[in-house]
């Protein structure tokens, strides 16, 4: 992918939208950092925020480059996972000032989720230097956040500048390396979705987003062998390929190209083990390990034929306040919101089946998905070991009801028995 192209956006798209990208630079390779003097150029009082791995893994650069432009810094512990919550907004809000003219983010998702958020609520400019390879929100309009315990995606603004020095990407821990390769490798479960939701409920779709996401997850599939080698190239082309992903989803102003089934069992693991104490993995780690479990929905549904709908809404209820406990109010409120339980989709269902069967067969098979696990170094018995075989079971049945987003997880539980 070429990414200056793609900051040119793409005027009279086929699908009938413009497609506009509202960021202003991308610096990728070794030394990326030292441009960060001409980019703050005009900037006097820049808020730094960081945790204390991610400015550490900058070796100081940051501070002494920018020197007296820098007027606040908000530095969060690096012992404890920092998860993105009113908390940690309010901490970074508060230190914004009327001096306060660029709010600078030293990190990756969740620094680049808090600094996106404030800055479209102060309605401030925001750049990212990028410390991990380790998801593809950093060019994204959304902010994915958890508040009052659920998941949600806000929209906001992508960050005015994006900086990934390969020289600090490519000893980001070997799991943050993983998470990136595994959350886009993971599109060709979304994209299959996507075109599910197209077919079945007529959904907005556009060809070139698509095909720049497919090619984009195709190129780096073939990257496992340079990442896990931490070679400078090879993670200057995945955190491209991050940056280019989240440009797809600037141009359709959501998360459709990229998020799928595949993810909503990943936030469904984190939202989970956040109730429950329990631990859970990176996201894009489980982004790719997800994508094996819907590679199996999918040959499971082509196999069979779809079944009359019904929905027992007090079965449900229980359900949904035993996997989700504190947080059940709130998936019960989405879901009662969208009205999606009360919709039967039986007839047109039935009426395109041989097309839907075509469509999940696009999708990389269960075999091919394990190979691409293996690919990158990971094991899949140690998700399925984590987790175990009920939240497994737990996660495509309810997953679905974080989000507002049509899948093949839907297609499963109202016509293929969950």
């Amino acid at each position: 992918m070429n990414i200056t192209q793609l900051l040119a956006g793409i005027r009279g798209c086929a699908c009938g939208r413009d497609h506009i990208c509202p960021i202003d630079h991308v610096a990728i390779g070794p030394g990326a950092l030292e441009r960060l003097p001409e980019l703050c150029e005009n900037n006097r009082g820049i808020l730094l925020v960081c945790d204390e791995n991610t400015i550490a893994a900058c070796h100081g650069r940051v501070e002494a480059l920018l020197r007296e432009k820098l007027t606040g810094t908000v530095t969060f512990p690096g012992d404890t996972v920092l998860i993105p919550d009113e908390k940690a907004l309010e901490t970074v809000s508060d230190a914004v000032t009327p001096e306060t003219d660029l709010i600078l983010g030293v990190g990756s998702g969740v620094v680049n989720d808090i600094c996106k958020q404030v800055s479209f609520s102060k309605n401030l400019p925001y750049y990212i230097v990028a410390t991990a390879p380790s998801m593809d929100g950093y060019a994204s309009v959304g902010a994915a956040l958890i508040l009052g315990g659920m998941k949600v995606t806000l929209n906001a603004r992508p960050p005015r500048a994006i900086i990934g020095d390969t020289l600090v990407l490519k000893d980001a821990p070997m799991e943050m390396l993983q998470a990136g390769w595994g959350d886009i490798v993971g599109k060709f479960s979304c994209l299959n979705d996507w075109k599910l939701s197209t077919l079945i409920n007529g959904e907005y779709f556009c060809e070139a987003v698509w095909q720049l996401t497919y090619d984009t997850a195709v190129e780096v599939q073939g990257l496992a062998s340079g990442i896990r080698a931490r070679d400078p190239e090879a993670v200057g082309q995945l955190m491209a390929a991050l940056v280019a992903v989240g440009i797809a989803m600037s141009f359709v102003g959501n998360s459709r190209p990229a998020s799928g089934s595949e993810h909503h069992l990943s936030h469904f693991f984190e939202i989970t083990g956040i109730l429950d104490g329990k631990p859970y993995l990176p996201h894009g780690i489980d982004v790719l390990y997800s994508a094996v479990v819907t590679a199996r929905l999918r040959q499971q549904i082509f196999g069979a034929a779809p079944h009359p709908y019904s929905f027992d809404r007090a079965a449900w209820e229980g359900e949904i306040r035993r996997v989700y406990s504190t947080s059940a109010g709130e998936v019960m409120a989405l879901q009662q919101k969208l009205g999606w339980y009360e919709q039967d989709e039986f007839d047109r269902v039935s009426a395109l089946w041989p097309e839907i069967r075509a469509l999940l067969r696009e999708a990389p098979t269960e075999a091919e998905m394990l190979a691409m696990v293996e690919q990158i170094g990971l094991d899949y018995d140690a998700f399925r070991r984590l987790y175990g075989e009920e939240k497994l079971h737990d996660a495509v049945v309810y997953a679905k009801d974080l989000k507002d987003r049509y899948t093949v997880l839907w297609l499963c539980y109202k016509y293929f028995g969950g």
